[in-house]
C-alpha cells in the first residue's frame, strides 16, 4: 500500500514539474505603426489605415461582465476570458472567488477597464 502511494506520489510531481519551462521565457508583443496613405487613382482619394493587432484584439468589457455574471463563480470565466494566469484562476475556482470579496473585485476591476 505505501509503494502505490509513494508511486503515485512520484508520478505527480514528475508530470507537475515536467510541465513547466526549465528555462525563463519572455513575452514580446509586436507592435504596428497606423499609418495613413492618400493614393489618387482616376480623381478618387481613398485612405487606407492599418491598425495594430493590439487595437483589433481589445477585450470587450461587457462579455467579460457577463462571463462574471453567468460563469463567473463556479468556472472563473472572466479569468480565462482576459487571459489571468492559470494557477490563479483554478485558486479562484477552489476558494468560490475568494468567498465572494475576490469576485467583487475583479468586477469593479473589470468595469473601471483596470482588470487587463
Amino acid at each position: 500500500m505505501k509503494t502505490k502511494l509513494f508511486l503515485t506520489l512520484l508520478v505527480f510531481c514528475v508530470t507537475l514539474t515536467s510541465s513547466y519551462a526549465s528555462f525563463p521565457v519572455e513575452r514580446t508583443a509586436k507592435t504596428e505603426i497606423l499609418t495613413t496613405t492618400n493614393t489618387t487613382v482616376d480623381s478618387n482619394d481613398s485612405d487606407v489605415v492599418f491598425s495594430s493587432p493590439a487595437v483589433s484584439a481589445a477585450k470587450d468589457k461587457w462579455v467579460g461582465v457577463a462571463l462574471w455574471f453567468f460563469l463567473g463563480w463556479p468556472f472563473a470565466a472572466h479569468r480565462w476570458y482576459y487571459g489571468k494566469p492559470v494557477g490563479w484562476n483554478i485558486l479562484f475556482i477552489l476558494t468560490i472567488g475568494g468567498l465572494g470579496v475576490w469576485a467583487i473585485i475583479d468586477l469593479i476591476n473589470i468595469l473601471t477597464d483596470k482588470f487587463e
